[in-house]
């Protein structure tokens, strides 16, 4: 892949366009067509797009502040920063113990009258969705809004992630399966109004230059980025592939009653964006590990009710699955991890006898 990259940046710094130029065009393109999409916003990151989409909505006169969005309480913070930020009311509940990811059909008992939007996160590479649910949230006008950050490439019944909700974010942050070479996101849809909104609000609020129809942002991909990027979508599936076969040698070969391995999900193609057993003796497997050369690293230690940032907002929340996950998952080495090093690290696994 290399020797492509090397091309793509070399043909971007010939062009001497460097932003809103034709790379970033194909990239658009690109993407939303690997998604099932209709169209894509290329953005300066995947928190922005998350923004984007809010603001967008917002726009559109679908969501206002002090409207209520539901998400699982294990997500990564910034799936709800842009909603507070926004004003909006955020409600978190417990995620699905087995995918780790919200519950559609959980999440619909949660509602309220009050409720405008549902952010589902597809964590960790696992697919989250429900098509009955979905069908019956969206008769009731609630938008449902995938957090594709980490599960490009995944299907739930031969759907792509990105095209299931009706918008979704993206993150190319350069550890995800599809990473920049630096910081990148876009936007997903098949609502055209919404795409126009975010193309301008990206842009300084501008649908024509020097006018500025919305208070916007600057968070536009760069031309480098979108062509590293169009190299490494075309390595997709050797990308995804890839990461299943080290998952697939973990769980056949981890067999220890202290350590759980991740579920398979029928019906779906995982990505594996990250390979996350659970144990309740966590931070000792952790430093067995660690003692026999394996670094391994916790997603997420601290959920976001319990960040420093949300005292006195979200801190009274009760979400027992979701800090009994936190102390207990931990992600294995998986990007760029050969099966075989999968089973050998399977193997120190096995040998974990806990003191406590």
């Amino acid at each position: 892949m290399l020797p492509e990259l090397r091309e793509a940046a070399c043909r971007v710094l010939e062009s001497g366009r460097y932003l809103s130029g034709p790379e970033t065009e194909s990239f658009e393109r690109e993407l939303a067509r690997l998604c099932g999409a209709s169209g894509a916003v290329g953005t300066g990151n995947g928190l922005d797009a998350l923004r984007l989409i809010m603001r967008g909505y917002m726009e559109l006169g679908r969501l206002a502040p002090g409207d209520e969005i539901i998400a699982a309480g294990n997500t990564f913070i910034a799936t709800i920063l842009p909603a507070t930020e926004l004003g909006l009311e955020v409600r978190l509940i417990d995620p699905d113990e087995t995918t780790h990811c919200i519950d559609l059909h959980e999440a619909e008992n949660h509602t309220t009258d009050r409720t405008r939007l549902i952010a589902l996160t597809h964590l960790y590479g696992n697919p989250s969705w429900d098509f009955e649910a979905a069908a019956r949230l969206r008769r009731r006008g609630i938008i449902l809004l995938e957090d594709n950050a980490q599960a490009i490439g995944a299907t739930v019944a031969g759907h792509p992630t990105g095209s299931l909700g009706d918008a979704a974010a993206f993150s190319f942050y350069p550890g995800k399966n599809i990473g920049a070479q630096g910081d990148a996101g876009a936007v997903c849809s098949s609502d055209a109004e919404l795409l126009r909104v975010i193309r301008a609000l990206h842009n300084y609020g501008s649908e024509e230059k020097y006018h500025s129809r919305y208070t916007g942002y600057n968070s536009r991909i760069d031309e480098l980025q979108a062509a590293m990027l169009r190299v490494k979508l075309r390595h997709l599936p050797q990308i995804t592939a890839a990461r299943n076969a080290t998952a697939r040698a973990y769980s056949e070969s981890i067999c220890n009653p202290h350590v759980s391995a991740p579920a398979w999900l029928d019906g779906c193609t995982q990505v594996w964006h990250q390979y996350v057993v659970r144990s309740p003796h966590r931070d000792e497997l952790q430093k067995h590990l660690a003692l026999n050369g394996v670094d391994t690293l916790v997603h997420y230690p601290i959920p976001p009710h319990r960040q420093e940032c949300y005292r006195g907002v979200l801190d009274h929340l009760s979400l027992p699955l979701t800090e009994r996950l936190a102390n207990e998952v931990l992600s294995l080495p998986i990007a760029g991890t050969r099966p075989d090093e999968a089973r050998e690290i399977a193997l120190i696994i096995n040998n974990f006898k806990p003191k406590s």
